[in-house]
């Protein structure tokens, strides 16, 4: 794109700008629980950040805001390594919540 397409000017910034990027990665969820799960995923996360999370919980999608209480080389399959990671909920939603019981609950009595 040519600086005469663009809408507004850009202008050059020191170094010490930064900023960060969501990226959407898939994850399998070992265990959850209406505070927190355990999961694995490709892509290591740093201790104590935040991040939202979308589970898939049946039929319903959910978007939850988790930090991550730790995260850890889990294995490696097919020379990719793969991270396991616990991840406390914060700031849930009534509803996100509520979805969370439901969800636990269901699996709790399905499996005694």
């Amino acid at each position: 794109m040519s600086f005469e397409a663009r809408s507004s000017e850009r202008v050059v910034i020191p170094p010490q700008v930064t900023g960060e990027v969501t990226l959407y990665q898939p994850m399998s969820i070992l265990d959850l629980s209406i505070a927190g799960a355990q999961m694995e995923t490709s892509v290591p996360l740093l201790n104590d950040s935040i991040h939202d999370f979308r589970l898939t919980l049946e039929s319903r999608s959910v978007i939850v805001k988790g930090r991550v209480a730790y995260c850890q080389v889990g294995a490696l399959r097919n020379a990719v390594v793969i991270y396991r990671c616990g991840v406390e909920f914060v700031d849930l939603s009534a509803q996100a919540a509520d979805d969370l019981r439901h969800f636990v609950a269901a699996y709790s009595v399905s499996r005694t």
